[in-house]
C-alpha cells in the first residue's frame, strides 16, 4: 500500500468534505428575511470609492448568490443620507461626513440626525492630495493664485466638503469647482481649472490616469500648514509615500480620514454577518480589487470611535476575537 499516496486522498477527502459541508451550511441557513438584491453607494467614476465600491460588492454577490449592484453617488455626505432613509442598503463614507450626519449636521439633510446607519467593517484610510500641470508653475499651495479656479470633487463628497474648508482656513481666495473625480481630470487637461485637489485611498484613479497622460506636479503641505489644517478639520496627519505615483518622487505631507462601509440598522444581523464574513475574510482578494485595501482588516476596526455597530457585523468581530466596545454595540 502507498501509505503516502493514501494519506493524501484522506487529506483531500477531509477537505473536501470541510467545504462542503461549509457550502450545506450556507445555504441550510435561514434566508427567508434576506434581502433579494442589495445596493452599495459609492462615489463618482474615476475615484477610489467607484473601484473598491463595485469590486467587494461583486465579491459579496458572488459569495451569497444575490444580485448586488453600485450606485454612482456624490460621495460620504450623499451616501449616508442615501443609507439613513433606506434608499440604499449599504455604502461607504469617510468618519468626518459620518459624524456630521449623526449630529444632524449633514450638509445635505441639515437638522436630520442619521440614526440608521450603522458601521459594518473598516476600509482604508482616505488621504488628501493636490496636483496641477507642470505648466501652470505651481508647486506649492502658496503658489496658488488669487482667482484661481481649484477642482475639490463633487457636492456631497469627502474632497468636495472639506478641501474648501481647508482652503479658506489657509486664506485662499480661489473659485471651487465641483465634479467628479475623471470629470476633474479632464478639465484640468484642458485648462478648465487650475488645480485639482481630491481625497480617497491611494492611489486615486483618476490621478494615475493623469499621470500616464500628461506633465503633472503633485504638491503637499508644509509642516506649519498640515498641523494648522490638523487644528481645524477632523483629519489626522498622514503622509503621500514617493511612488504612490510614477512622477512622485519624494515624500508629502498630508493629512488623512478613516472610511468605513456602513448599512441601514434593519438589514437583517445573518445578512450582515455574511457581508462582513465575505470582505473581512478575503483580504488578498481585496488587493486586487485597490491597493487601499491593504488596510481593509479586521484589527482596524478600533477606528471607529462613535459610529454604532450593526448587530451582525458586532457578531463576526466577536467571533473573531475583536472586543467591541458595549456603548457602541447597537
Amino acid at each position: 500500500m502507498n501509505i503516502t499516496r493514501t494519506f493524501k486522498a484522506v487529506q483531500v477527502a477531509a477537505v473536501a468534505s470541510t467545504i462542503g459541508l461549509a457550502a450545506t451550511t450556507l445555504s441550510a441557513q435561514d434566508r427567508s428575511d434576506w434581502p433579494d438584491s442589495f445596493s452599495v453607494g459609492t462615489a463618482s467614476q474615476g475615484g477610489t470609492y467607484f473601484v473598491y465600491g463595485a469590486g467587494w460588492a461583486n465579491m459579496v454577490a458572488d459569495a451569497l448568490g444575490i444580485p448586488g449592484g453600485t450606485e454612482v453617488t456624490g460621495g460620504p455626505v450623499q451616501n449616508a443620507a442615501l443609507v439613513q432613509t433606506g434608499d440604499l442598503d449599504m455604502a461607504m463614507v469617510t468618519m468626518g461626513p459620518a459624524f456630521d450626519a449623526m449630529n444632524g449636521n449633514s450638509a445635505l439633510a441639515p437638522g436630520l440626525q442619521h440614526d440608521q446607519i450603522r458601521a459594518i467593517f473598516p476600509m482604508y484610510k482616505t488621504g488628501f492630495h493636490a496636483v496641477t500641470l507642470t505648466s501652470s508653475g505651481i508647486t506649492s499651495f502658496a503658489d496658488i493664485p488669487d482667482g484661481a479656479v481649484v477642482g475639490v470633487g463633487p457636492a456631497g463628497g469627502t474632497p468636495g466638503t472639506y478641501w474648501p474648508r481647508i482652503l479658506e482656513d489657509m486664506g485662499k481666495n480661489v473659485e471651487f469647482r465641483n465634479g467628479g473625480a475623471a470629470d476633474l481630470a479632464g478639465q484640468l487637461q484642458d485648462g478648465l481649472i487650475d488645480v485639482y485637489t481630491w481625497a480617497g485611498g491611494l492611489p486615486y484613479p483618476a490621478f494615475s490616469q493623469l499621470d500616464a497622460q500628461t506633465d503633472v506636479t503633485y504638491f503637499g503641505f508644509t509642516p506649519e500648514e498640515q498641523a494648522a489644517v490638523i487644528d481645524a478639520q477632523p483629519v489626522a496627519e498622514f503622509t503621500i509615500p514617493a511612488g504612490t505615483y510614477p512622477s512622485l518622487e519624494e515624500d508629502q505631507l498630508s493629512v488623512s480620514m478613516w472610511n468605513f462601509a456602513i448599512a441601514h440598522a434593519d438589514l437583517p444581523d445573518s445578512f450582515v454577518y455574511e457581508v462582513v464574513d465575505t470582505v473581512m475574510g478575503n483580504n488578498p482578494k481585496m488587493l486586487e480589487i485597490h491597493k487601499a485595501a491593504v488596510e481593509t482588516l479586521p484589527e482596524n476596526f478600533d477606528k471607529n470611535t462613535f459610529l454604532p455597530w450593526h448587530p451582525g457585523a458586532a457578531q463576526w468581530f466577536r467571533d473573531n476575537g475583536f472586543d467591541i466596545p458595549a456603548e457602541l454595540a447597537d
